[in-house]
């Protein structure tokens, strides 16, 4: 069994997993179970009501948990995937704990083959939350990644720059990151 069946393996019984992206490492649950879910937020030790990001493979995905609005394909088709979370209405199947009750849902597509074949394979959003303590440093390194799950996947050092979160709806960044820059341009065009 290669390391993404394992993945897969132990994402389709509820456990968590820690996998490299190009910007830090992540905990990986199903975007879908509660159990998986409530299990990344006693793993990080995160306040409930606080939102949780999703990762997504490809842009059908994105499609069926996401109400995307025509002026945010442009944005959507440049930065991912990427290191971008972007900001976006929820669809109904997307449990209302990940939203914060909200009604909106982060969404990243990582830049990372093997984080997308792991979504891929799993035919299903996954957490996309960093694997380290709610507000501790992000882990770059396997070190640095200090909170409990089923398994880990080793990436190495990643780059440690978080992703810059972009609120699509009203078209600006909460949080800069990867990309800063080129998201800050775009945004003013649009």
């Amino acid at each position: 069994m290669d390391i993404i069946e394992k993945a897969v393996s132990v994402l389709m019984h509820d456990g968590t997993i820690i996998y490299p992206t190009e910007t830090v490492y992540g905990l990986g649950a199903d975007a879908f179970s509660d159990e998986a879910i409530m299990k990344v937020y006693e793993a990080k030790k995160r306040p409930l009501g606080m939102p949780v990001s999703i990762a997504v493979a490809d842009f059908d995905m994105l499609a069926a948990v996401a109400r995307i609005e025509p002026f945010m394909h442009g944005f959507i088709e440049t930065f991912l995937p990427g290191p971008v979370t972007i900001i976006v209405p929820s669809r109904r199947v997307i449990p209302e704990i990940l939203t914060g009750g909200t009604g909106m849902i982060g969404i990243r597509m990582p830049a990372h083959d093997l984080a997308l074949q792991i979504i891929e394979r799993f035919d299903a959003p996954i957490t996309a939350t960093s694997a380290n303590l709610h507000g501790a440093k992000d882990p770059r390194t396997p070190e640095e990644c200090t909170v409990p799950r089923e398994l880990f996947i080793d990436g190495g050092r990643l780059s440690g720059t978080p992703s810059t979160v972009v609120d699509l709806m009203n078209r600006r960044i909460l949080r800069k990151g990867a990309q800063a820059e080129a998201v800050e341009a775009f945004l003013e065009k649009i």
